[in-house]
């Protein structure tokens, strides 16, 4: 069993999850030189965002 946003759910569903979880959503990944992440990560927090929500906001932007 493993729990996926407060449900717990068997293995076999895992799988499941996962796999459509991959039809809707895609990782993007960066390096970063150590200071500029402890800069955004630190405004982040005073602004109680995520990193995934402010990435979001910063793409909605540049593609409207």
């Amino acid at each position: 069993m493993i729990q996926i946003g407060g449900s717990k759910i068997d293995n076999k569903s895992r799988a499941e999850y996962f796999k459509e979880r991959r039809k809707t959503r895609k990782d993007f990944n960066v390096l970063l030189p150590i200071d500029k992440y402890n800069a955004i990560e630190k405004v982040l927090k005073e602004q109680n965002k995520t990193k995934t929500k402010w990435l979001i906001e910063k793409i909605d932007e540049e593609i409207k």
